[in-house]
């Protein structure tokens, strides 16, 4: 073999092993004058070869896992169990997506409670979603409204929970919305107006939109004793995702259906800001519900951009970062 001993093949090989390709000046630069007393043809094809297999072997870096997603909680006000509900929000969306939850809260229960955020229109400058789970029907204050929906009016995406669709009404809330107009404000950027909800009785969930990744092989189910949200007026850039069914039992022995959408996503504002909303989540069983928890997660992954296709986060999103 061109006058290459069994001897000479030995000490060519051991001259590469171990070394790593990427280091090998003699891989990148064919400078193949270390291998002594070898017929330059075969001594090229030596190290060509050892290096291929230098390159095959050697151990790849894994991806790091991306940051967490910054969000922000908001909550308190009115008439929910906010001190437990903000940590079981927190802690159950954290277990199901690479999210860090930061929380503005108060325990004040009126209608028009001091958020800290009321007063900052840059509150969210630090986030990349911004969760609004208050209840505060009774901040009417057109500027401290526009200033609520600034970052979301920048581009920042936004999920509402449950009491937060009956938040920050100018104006009586049954009337007709009329676009840019301060009684609309909120309802534009929810893309759904709702004024009211009847008894707490069960809800039956029904998922309309199955192509969805938000609610893609989620399955439907029934609540236990919730506030089924009426739909007062549903906005053009407004998607519906699931409706919930409550039958009332009347004195005489007749029932009502109630029939609305309770799950919907919208695009809001010139930047076209993502949103997510759904009216269910009153009660804390609900809350901390598993079923309730992975379609809020979902719907944040969705809002933020981290959504596949079939529902399932993007790479580093996952829990744990997966």
């Amino acid at each position: 073999m061109d006058g290459l001993s069994r001897q000479d093949r030995r000490q060519s090989a051991a001259t590469f092993a171990g070394k790593n390709f990427l280091d090998n000046p003699n891989c990148l630069g064919h400078n193949f004058d270390m291998i002594k007393n070898v017929p330059s043809r075969l001594a090229a094809i030596s190290s060509a070869l050892l290096c291929v297999v230098s390159l095959t072997l050697a151990p790849r870096p894994s991806a790091a896992a991306p940051p967490p997603l910054k969000v922000l909680l908001i909550t308190g006000g009115c008439c929910h169990d906010y001190p437990v509900q903000k940590d079981l929000l927190k802690k159950g969306l954290e277990a199901r997506a690479n999210v860090a939850i930061d929380q503005v809260h108060t325990d004040d229960s009126s209608t028009a409670p001091p958020l800290a955020i009321l007063g900052h229109p840059e509150y969210g400058k630090a986030y990349d979603v911004i969760i609004h789970d208050e209840c505060a029907a009774d901040i009417s204050d057109a500027a401290k409204v526009e200033g609520v929906l600034k970052p979301h009016r920048d581009g920042i995406p936004g999920v509402n929970l449950h009491c937060a669709m009956h938040s920050y009404r100018i104006g009586n809330p049954n009337d007709p919305v009329a676009l840019g107009a301060p009684h609309g404000y909120w309802f534009e950027y929810l893309g759904l107006q709702s004024s009211g909800h009847g008894a707490q009785l069960p809800i039956s969930i029904h998922f309309t939109d199955k192509d969805s990744p938000i609610v893609k092989s989620l399955e439907d189910w029934t609540t236990i004793k919730e506030e089924l949200y009426n739909n007062v007026h549903i906005f053009e850039s407004a998607h519906a995702l699931a409706r919930g069914q409550q039958v009332v039992k009347n004195n005489d022995g007749s029932s009502k259906t109630s029939d609305f959408v309770v799950a919907w996503v919208n695009t809001y504002g010139p930047k076209k800001t993502r949103v997510f909303s759904t009216t269910i989540g009153h009660n804390n069983d609900t809350v901390s519900d598993a079923r309730y928890l992975d379609l809020v997660a979902r719907g944040l992954l969705w809002a933020a951009g981290r959504l596949d296709e079939n529902g399932m986060p993007a790479v580093g999103y996952g829990p744990r970062g997966k």
